[in-house]
């Protein structure tokens, strides 16, 4: 049995490469960061300088599994955080985007995994320590965020290479949130909204959410991965992954998880099936329409 880290070799090389590989263990994230403060002008941009490179460092030069990655395994990643307020020359407030993608086998094409802009962004930073990290304990929101958000992508990157793999990793997650329930923050609780953190990881670790944890398998890696070799087998493993998440969408419709699903997902649903036979689009037409509504009439301009 291939190694959930040789199929992300071979989605990256692929498989003859493997041969030939050099071994270099590096970390998971290859995470690149961005801080932008267009409105603030009573704090000296070193400062935020300092908060891009240290967010960089705590991301990428830290293990967050006991898995071996090579340099090239290294799962892409951005954080793009946009400093709004800054009521104190040493507290901020904003929002924080995060994006990650998978490489599809036999391309160069990488897919999109998550995709979401958390406005729940509220940091204290003076510049002059390292962000630091403690399993189990709340230490401050600059920490606890980013290591959630690392676990995210772990877990949906394990997801899409093997079956539910990613329940170590979200299982972290959920462990920040629940550290994290008292330390006063918005973001961290059931009560404060249904699109937070809260509700990111506790979906993702839900029975009725088990279809959209299906999906990131069969439609990345029984699906996308695929494509090189038979077109038509790898888009049916994608549709038939789609519409099996009807079964989510039917208890909770227009959740959040599918939401972000479908923000990270659409524009890449509608090249794969735009070239599809009629039969294949009619077949999944009104699944992505009852779905995902914002984009009705994109996908009626394409697959309709």
């Amino acid at each position: 049995m291939i190694s959930l880290h040789a199929i992300r070799s071979g989605a990256l090389l692929g498989l003859t490469a493997l041969l030939f590989t050099p071994i270099g263990l590096a970390q998971e994230l290859n995470c690149r960061v961005q801080i932008i403060a267009p409105q603030i002008s009573n704090v000296e941009a070193s400062i935020f300088e300092s908060l891009e490179d240290n967010i960089q460092e705590f991301m990428n030069g830290r293990r967050w599994t006991n898995d071996e990655f090579t340099f090239d395994e290294r799962i892409e990643c951005t954080l793009q955080i946009t400093i709004s307020e800054a009521p104190s020359p040493t507290s901020f407030r904003g929002n924080i985007q995060v994006q990650s993608s998978r490489p599809v086998f036999n391309s160069d094409y990488n897919s999109a995994l998550l995709l979401v802009n958390d406005g729940n962004f509220e940091i204290a930073w003076d510049g002059s320590s390292n962000i630091q990290f403690t399993p189990g304990q709340f230490r401050d929101n600059l920490s606890s965020i980013l290591a959630y958000y690392a676990y995210m992508i772990l877990g949906m990157d394990y997801d899409s290479m093997a079956l539910e793999a990613g329940t170590p990793h979200y299982l972290q997650a959920q462990t920040i949130v629940a550290n994290a329930q008292n330390s006063g923050p918005s973001g961290w609780k059931a009560s404060q909204g249904q699109q937070n953190r809260y509700w990111l990881v506790e979906n993702m670790l839900s029975q009725t959410f088990r279809p959209v944890r299906n999906c990131l398998y069969y439609y990345h890696r029984m699906g996308l991965d695929q494509l090189f070799d038979d077109v038509e087998r790898g888009r049916l493993a994608m549709a038939d992954a789609l519409i099996e998440m009807r079964q989510t969408h039917r208890i909770r419709p227009s959740s959040y998880n599918l939401q972000l699903f479908f923000l990270a997902k659409s524009d890449e649903i509608l090249k794969v099936f735009g070239p599809a036979p009629n039969a294949e689009k009619t077949r999944l037409l009104p699944v992505l329409k009852q779905m995902d509504p914002g984009n009705i009439s994109k996908y009626d301009s394409i697959l309709g």
